[in-house]
């Protein structure tokens, strides 16, 4: 190993272990690296538990869908850490529409029956039935899905190797934020009615 490039990764060690944690404060702008961390003086251990996974949860979209979401802006304990985590709860034919993160994802399976799937850029789709127990892994930025083809609901809890990994849902990006709809038309190839009924559904007209 050259000298350089081993003083640069004792560089990198020291710095890794500098801070036992860095609990985010979400009142304070984030940078790239994510949030300045709280006082240490006034972290206690509720900043490590996350409760937002409870209970029931009741699919509330059109897809029958409902995600419940733990990044570092909703659980400051992952800031840093480069880890962060969500449920997944699905109606009876509910699914996650195709969609990205900017990190990969693990899911594990905890009722239900699903396919999940992704799609690699050489357009090949990799896609199963999951059974409860089942873990499916979907690499970093490859779009990817989930459907519960089942006659129950499902729940599914995923984790991303990132504390903001993002969500961008494709038919949102499309048709439920400021792109013109003959600008949609034309780079998805739908006709004008199809692209106003998308409009509608997703609430932009």
């Amino acid at each position: 190993m050259h000298l350089s490039s081993f003083f640069c990764l004792l560089s990198s060690l020291s710095h890794a272990i500098e801070l036992d944690f860095c609990v985010g404060d979400p009142s304070l702008p984030r940078g790239s690296e994510g949030y300045a961390c709280k006082d240490s003086a006034k972290v206690t251990t509720d900043d490590f538990v996350y409760t937002g996974f409870r209970g029931e949860k009741t699919p509330n979209n059109v897809f029958g869908n409902n995600v419940t979401l733990a990044f570092s802006d909703v659980f400051p304990a992952f800031n840093g850490l480069g880890i962060s985590m969500a449920r997944l709860d699905f109606a009876v034919g509910g699914v996650i529409p195709v969609h990205s993160h900017r990190t990969s994802e693990v899911l594990l399976l905890v009722k239900g029956s699903i396919i999940a799937g992704f799609i690699d850029t050489n357009n090949t789709a990799y896609y199963k039935r999951l059974e409860v127990g089942d873990v499916m892994v979907f690499p970093q930025a490859m779009l990817h899905f989930q459907i519960n083809i089942g006659k129950t609901p499902a729940t599914a809890f995923v984790s991303l190797n990132g504390a903001n990994p993002a969500l961008q849902l494709t038919p949102t990006s499309l048709f439920a934020g400021n792109l013109p709809a003959d600008v949609a038309q034309q780079i998805t190839l739908l006709s004008h009615e199809e692209v106003t009924r998308m409009k509608r559904i997703f609430g932009t007209t």
